[in-house]
């Protein structure tokens, strides 16, 4: 027992530690005013790991990202299992669709690296997942507002919910609707800037509801719309980019911020955003930090 007792004071102070950072982070993502920019990390650190594995996650948050983006999928006997793909083709050696197949099925399948190489990591669970990413990283499910009332008793179970991000494209009523059962739970909303009436929408969901965070996307970087970012930061909100490829950030992208970052990622930071979801987190925190946007 006493030696028991001294492992738990060696491991206190990181567990604080943790807890202390999460506290942090869930502070500056209320706080829309605040320079400090979030990395999101786009199923998590998959030039590392098989994209959406238990590794992806533990390499995203060692590494420092704030939040990691995961997929869901549904399963034969009506679990979740974390897989961009409605099929198993792409990332395992096994063929079908994941709704053919049991849980225990699926955490049989091997993932494969982003070479195609297999590794050793399994097809996760949702609930494995949430525990790998419990008082570590916030975590975006994305699909979850598709299946809300089957996986709220997973992130409960897991202790997870004040770190969990919804986002879809609801109305304020079907939003409250949804998530009545989720007090506390996050939710943020999806806009196309590019989009008719885009700003209306936007501005009628702001007065309804609060979000911390607005999503939004652009298929161009020329056009008035743009402006409307500067609305939505003085609303309170955070503002979401996915500089992911050119679509989604009007060309502004993690490949081309590489060669030139201030061109590409400073551009988007000018746009108003706060919140980035890259395919390159290690490279934009190193960048994010050299501007002085990483200070919790």
């Amino acid at each position: 027992m006493k030696f028991i007792g001294y492992i738990f004071l060696f491991f206190a102070p990181l567990f604080a530690m943790a807890q202390t950072r999460m506290d942090a982070l869930l502070k500056a993502l209320g706080d829309s005013q605040s320079d400090y920019v979030f990395v999101i990390a786009h199923r998590g650190d998959w030039r590392n790991a098989p994209e959406n594995s238990v590794a992806a996650i533990e390499g995203a948050a060692t590494m420092g990202v704030d939040m990691v983006e995961i997929d869901i999928q549904k399963t034969k006997d009506s679990g979740y299992v974390l897989m961009h793909d409605n099929s198993v083709d792409r990332m395992t050696d096994k063929h079908g669709f994941i709704s053919q197949y049991t849980v225990e099925e699926l955490k049989s399948f091997r993932l494969k690296n982003a070479d195609g190489s297999m590794s050793k990591e399994t097809v996760c669970t949702l609930e494995e997942a949430l525990l790998a990413c419990k008082d570590r990283v916030l975590v975006n499910i994305d699909k979850g507002d598709a299946y809300i009332k089957d996986i709220i008793p997973i992130i409960e179970k897991t202790g997870t919910k004040r770190q969990v991000v919804i986002k879809g494209r609801h109305s304020p009523e079907k939003v409250e609707a949804l998530f009545k059962e989720s007090e506390g739970m996050l939710y943020m909303p999806v806009f196309d800037l590019d989009k008719t009436n885009a700003e209306k929408e936007i501005a009628d969901f702001l007065s309804a509801r609060k979000p911390f965070a607005v999503e939004v996307i652009f298929n161009t970087d020329k056009f008035p719309a743009l402006a409307f970012i500067s609305e939505i930061r003085k609303q309170n909100s955070r503002v979401w980019v996915n500089t992911l490829w050119d679509s989604l950030c009007g060309g502004h992208t993690d490949d081309k911020s590489l060669s030139d970052p201030d061109a590409n990622w400073g551009w988007v930071l000018t746009q108003g955003a706060t919140m980035i979801q890259t395919d390159r987190p290690k490279e934009l925190i190193r960048y994010l930090e050299k501007k002085g946007l990483r200070k919790l």
